[in-house]
């Protein structure tokens, strides 16, 4: 699998991601594993969790695997701190909250270091130059190699990369994760810019829609999928209307016509998108996830890429484009 720089760092990371949301819950440790070594077998290194995931089950699942099955120093490991589901406060970027997020995510990781620390949304209770220095004592005391964003809008990105890159002895940001599919483009509004801009890397979460660019749904909800899940439910509701049933047939036409799957021509368009470093891939099964792998053989020509991109374009008016 190819590899590419995290925005502007000397990190490498395959362009492809494995997520691990599952892990813990609707993923058992035995196919965590397999997963795991499929990915890396493939030339994969970059694995995505959060502390959140499955009550913090995803890390502790990767933790229980560093060792036996792969080499700490073999795998980049990315993990998330700041969101907190079903609380009153939702988004926590104190620094008491998310240094002590770290030192959890470590004791369940079981390794003394992460390679991307992300703060898991924006808190607007907050200070942001206090969340910005939890980074820094992370990355300053060993805890972290690198520290990057999620989930932040287009002024709260440039807001933060630029604050960090104005005062000597910040930890600079070199990426931000953000969902980004053929279903979901808004990021192309402010985000993508200001990412081009500052020199953070994209890491593409959903980057199928969900599941709903695999095809899956389009004629109904099989009883194995995310959607028949009562902990997924509600994330796929959102893309299955009408509009995404279009993109969906589209990508399905290309697909015919490539001779390849809707996934690989789907992961293909987000991959070879500006500025986007690694889509973070959630497999449920190792078939789906080598499936997913042989978009690594994939490039769309670009006319296909260009239809597609056109099907689903996002609306851009004022300001964002002017003249």
């Amino acid at each position: 699998m190819q590899q590419r720089p995290l925005g502007r760092s000397g990190l490498l990371v395959s362009r492809l991601a494995l997520g691990t949301m599952t892990w813990g819950r609707d993923t058992e440790p035995d196919d965590a594993a397999a997963q795991l070594k499929t990915f890396i077998d493939a030339g994969g290194n970059l694995v995505d969790t959060a502390d959140v995931y499955a009550d913090g089950e995803s890390e502790a699942v990767i933790g229980s695997l560093l060792g036996p099955l792969m080499p700490r120093e073999d795998l980049v490991i990315a993990t998330k701190a700041g969101l907190r589901p079903g609380m009153e406060r939702r988004r926590n970027g104190s620094r008491s909250h998310l240094l002590a997020a770290l030192d959890a995510s470590l004791i369940r990781l079981g390794t003394d270091y992460v390679d991307l620390w992300q703060v898991h949304g924006y808190d607007e209770q907050t200070p942001l130059d206090e969340t910005l220095a939890a980074l820094d004592t992370a990355v300053s005391t060993g805890r972290a190699r690198y520290a990057g964003l999620s989930n932040f809008s287009g002024w709260q990105t440039a807001r933060a990369a630029t604050w960090q890159g104005a005062w000597p002895g910040r930890t600079p940001l070199v990426s931000t994760q953000v969902e980004y599919s053929l279903l979901e483009r808004g990021i192309e509004r402010e985000v993508v810019p200001a990412c081009q801009a500052l020199g953070l890397g994209i890491l593409p979460w959903s980057p199928l829609g969900r599941g709903v660019l695999t095809g899956k749904y389009r004629h109904g909800r099989p009883a194995d999928s995310r959607a028949a899940s009562p902990h997924f439910e509600r994330f796929v509701l959102p893309y299955l209307n009408p509009r995404c049933s279009g993109i969906v047939e589209s990508v399905a036409t290309a697909a015919d016509g490539l001779g390849v799957s809707p996934l690989e021509v789907s992961l293909a368009w987000v991959r070879d998108r500006p500025g986007v470093v690694a889509p973070v891939l959630g497999a449920r099964t190792v078939g789906q996830l080598v499936g997913a792998l042989a978009t690594e053989s994939v490039r769309l020509p670009a006319e296909i890429a260009q239809a597609l991109s056109d099907v689903s374009t996002v609306a851009l008016g004022y300001p964002e484009r002017q003249g």
